[in-house]
């Protein structure tokens, strides 16, 4: 098998970028918009969108309300995780505490409170924003915000009723070096609970740890909330 190296100098195939990469908002012109199936939750939108050239050219994509999940971690520096079953993957995955934003403009804190408690009976005390991301740009508008839980107790009160696929679940607490090395493995798909326990690995490793992460209240442009 032969060697090679990396381009050098003015041999790259791309020049090197000064200062911090950051993505920012833009809109190209939609010259036709059409939603041919909605369902319950989300929707399959067609746009016809003029490229730069004048061209134009379908996008097909799908409608998501967005997203947010919770990185829960426990006195003994545990992540809260459950196991679901998911359809479309026909696959029993396990993953973090998350759910819709079902309301628009709902606030994703409130929301993500409310989904630990649903889906954990638990409350924490001290919330962050560890990341935001979108899954799957290229086909779909979901924006997912995964936030840090810490200081966990019991929610107290009833518990909230599941159904369907959630009433199958199973919860457990594992430590996050475990999660690192499972999706390293191609073991565990979930990309809430792969991103999330890539991000806290990376926090920790950073300039400040996890006392630098934004504040639970940070704003959200891909998803605009009331406080």
């Amino acid at each position: 098998m032969g060697t090679s190296s990396l381009p050098t100098g003015t041999d790259s195939p791309a020049p090197p970028h000064d200062g911090r990469l950051t993505d920012t908002a833009e809109h190209w012109p939609v010259v036709e918009s059409v939603t041919p199936f909605r369902g319950a939750k989300t929707s399959m939108r067609t746009d016809t969108v003029r490229m730069p050239d004048g061209a134009v050219a379908d996008r097909d994509y799908q409608v998501h309300p967005g997203s947010v999940a919770i990185l829960a971690l426990d006195e003994e520096d545990r992540v809260v995780v459950l196991r679901q079953y998911r359809h479309a993957v026909r696959q029993k995955l396990w993953e973090i505490p998350a759910g819709l934003l079902d309301v628009p403009g709902e606030n994703p804190l409130h929301a993500a409170q409310r989904e630990l408690y649903e889906e954990a009976y638990l409350k924490a005390g001290d919330w962050r924003v560890l990341t935001d991301f979108y899954p799957t740009p290229g086909g779909c508008d979901e924006a997912v915000r995964i936030f840090l839980a810490r200081d966990l107790s019991p929610a107290g009160g009833e518990k909230y009723a599941a159904s369907d696929e959630e009433a199958d679940m199973e919860l457990a607490t594992v430590a996050l070096p475990e999660l690192v090395q499972g999706a390293l493995a191609g073991e565990l798909h979930n990309s809430c609970l792969v991103l999330g326990a890539f991000a806290l690995t990376a926090a920790r490793a950073t300039e400040g740890g996890l006392d630098a992460l934004r504040p639970a209240e940070a704003e959200w442009p891909a998803r605009p909330f009331a406080s």
